[in-house]
């Protein structure tokens, strides 16, 4: 019977170890003896006696100075057995002096404080061969004085707990302790982490939590994140990335999520499973800009995934014909009542300094071209050598068939073709047709022996 309870009595205490505690104090929560606390903006009275004094004792009120700019030491405040602060500072802080009949009566100590926010804890470790951080935000900046420790202890274990400081942050507003990881430690026995912050109002403690150095594992956003184009690919991205600097990927490697968008779409596209240090996205909209981010896990998916790398946008290639296209079509002409024409350019296309909408005003013959008129000058004038020289040739052979009536035998002969029956020698046939008129559809062909003869 009593080793049945006393295996009951270990196992409720070690049930009562495990289970976190919230809310416990962890300082002293207590006041000096002639401590009064008030909090920032509130109003407190001091009291010098219990009871009012005597009708021929005056009682007055001292501030103790402390620091360069003490003077004497001393601050004379207002008379009488009460002393009424309103809207308390922090500067208020300090030692209050009752005097009577010009000797100390009593000395109070007043603290202005907030008591500490409770802790709300969240640990993380960059990398396997870094530090445990643990940090908690702050709603309100704290008191001065206000002292924040962790303290860690491994699970189950009857050794003391480790403490460590932890440091404000006043920019980020926030509490960081550090916890050192010693070489070779076991990444999966669990550890007991819990927090206290003090200051003279007070005391709070945070819930206890169990971890592990595995669990802890959030590395830092991927850096260098970049999106560029594909050359004839109007539906592909090439997005790179690099480890981040905290992240050693000769020993530990880590997986990778890229997410996208294009910028109408409200949704992203996730990409899971990348183990590379880049993607090529296949099914972007063409001609669309896209938002594309990228975060970082443990390779084997221990810990929490890390924050989501600053947005990028990249757009696909656009093919440089329809781009010119798309610009044509914004340009635009038409006709004014002076007989001009207007033609309207898109602002990408005027000189810069050119106000929107900006409108040319030309001519109506500086719209033509002028190899039009080079063509038809250089074809008359083609024409015009032609038949001067034909001209100038049925001229010298008019004037030659005029010296001599026939042709020396021997020279020019050649067999003819009878054109028509009964026809005199060709070398009789005279140069002119004969008089009269001619016949309609006749054809009579002069000088054939000119074609012939070779001259």
């Amino acid at each position: 019977m009593c080793s049945c309870s006393g295996s009951l009595l270990s196992a409720a205490l070690l049930l009562l170890a495990a289970a976190p505690v919230t809310g416990r104090l962890c300082g002293p929560a207590g006041l000096p003896r002639d401590t009064v606390l008030g909090r920032p903006g509130a109003n407190v009275t001091l009291t010098c006696l219990s009871r009012e004094p005597a009708a021929d004792v005056t009682v007055s009120w001292q501030r103790e100075e402390r620091g360069p700019a003490a003077g004497t030491g001393r601050r004379q405040l207002a008379e009488g057995n009460s002393l009424l602060l309103p809207g308390l500072r922090y500067e208020d802080s300090g030692r209050y002096l009752c005097l009577g009949g010009g000797r100390p009566l009593r000395a109070l100590k007043l603290l202005v404080e907030e008591p500490p926010e409770t802790p709300r804890v969240s640990c993380y470790r960059r990398s396997h061969d870094k530090d445990v951080l643990c940090e908690w935000p702050l709603r309100a900046k704290p008191s001065p004085g206000t002292r924040a420790v962790l303290r860690v202890k491994r699970r189950f274990a009857v050794e003391n707990a480790t403490e460590q400081r932890c440091r404000h942050f006043s920019r980020a507003r926030k509490f960081v302790c550090r916890l050192p990881v010693p070489t070779g430690a076991d990444d999966t026995k669990p550890l007991v982490v819990s927090t206290c912050v003090s200051n003279a109002a007070g005391s709070a403690a945070g819930e206890d939590r169990i971890i592990t150095l595995s669990s802890v594992l959030k590395p830092d956003p991927p850096l260098n994140v970049t999106v560029e184009p594909l050359e004839r690919a109007p539906q592909r991205l090439r997005v790179n990335w690099s480890y981040p600097s905290s992240w050693d990927p000769r020993f530990y490697w880590l997986r990778f999520q890229v997410r996208y968008r294009p910028r109408p779409a409200p949704t992203f596209t996730e990409v899971d499973q990348v183990l590379s240090t880049w993607l090529d996205i296949r099914d972007a909209w063409q001609g669309t800009p896209h938002v594309v981010q990228v975060r970082a896990q443990e390779e084997f998916g221990h810990g929490t995934w890390s924050e989501w790398s600053q947005e990028v946008v990249g757009t696909p290639w656009i093919d440089p014909k329809e781009f010119t296209s798309e610009v044509g079509a914004f340009s635009s002409q038409f006709p004014t009542e002076d007989g001009t024409y207007r033609v309207t350019l898109p602002p990408e296309l005027l000189e810069e300094g050119a106000a929107d909408g900006a409108v040319v005003q030309a001519s109506a013959r500086s719209m033509a071209s002028p190899y039009a008129f080079l063509v038809a000058g250089g074809s008359l004038l083609l024409g015009i050598i032609l038949f001067v020289g034909i001209v100038v040739r049925y001229r010298q052979l008019w004037q030659r068939s005029q010296g001599c009536s026939a042709k020396p035998q021997g020279e020019g002969q050649h067999m003819l073709v009878t054109l028509a029956p009964s026809s005199p020698p060709l070398s009789a046939t005279s140069l002119l047709p004969p008089p009269g008129p001619l016949a309609p559809g006749a054809l009579h062909i002069t000088n054939l022996d000119y074609f012939f003869s070779g001259q």
